[in-house]
């Protein structure tokens, strides 16, 4: 079988009107790739379905390994380096392959509570994203990462808490006469 279209036997969103039967859905491509609990999982496009139906998949419960490879393939395309390639040797093409295979080993890279660390404080806050997020450090590493206030006070409230009491300022009354 060609690799578009293979077919694979799992449960992507069915139209309503079709009947609650397990029945066998056709990969049109890989969209996107992700790790999730430390399982790789892939965005997939699936035929005769709208973009809006788009699901994210187990790679084990998938049998299109043809499909898979052309993303992988889409993404990675970056020679090797040869052992006697240095900075100063190295091609203006190799060099930006290297930074492009970095940055996919990034991207690839568990973050946050998916690294199975257990977190050891908060460094600071922000809300640039349009929400808090904790800059975190794990214990055993010097590595830290942004993570969402709610999954923070959900998994270590103490964190959080420890956090918000190194923080507190309190003013007494004899404070606020020094003052004026």
């Amino acid at each position: 079988m060609s690799a578009i279209g293979e077919s694979i036997d799992i449960d992507p969103p069915t139209p309503q009107t079709a009947p609650q039967e397990e029945a066998e859905f056709s990969v049109e491509k890989v969209l996107d790739k992700r790790i999730r609990g430390g399982k790789v999982e892939y965005l997939l496009k699936w035929k005769g379905y709208s973009d809006s139906d788009n699901t994210w998949e187990p790679e084990e419960n998938l049998d299109c390994p043809e499909l898979i490879q052309i993303y992988e393939d889409s993404i990675i395309e970056v020679k090797p380096l040869k052992s006697e390639e240095t900075p100063k040797t190295m091609s203006r093409k190799s060099i930006g392959g290297v930074a492009k295979r970095k940055m996919v080993e990034e991207i690839e890279k568990p973050r946050g509570f998916d690294r199975e660390l257990e977190p050891d404080k908060i460094i600071g806050a922000t809300d640039s994203s349009g929400e808090l997020m904790f800059l975190m450090k794990w214990k055993g590493t010097e590595e830290a990462d942004l993570i969402p206030s709610k999954q923070a006070n959900l998994l270590c409230p103490q964190v959080v808490i420890k956090f918000y009491e190194e923080r507190l300022t309190w003013h007494t009354s004899c404070h606020d006469d020094e003052e004026r």
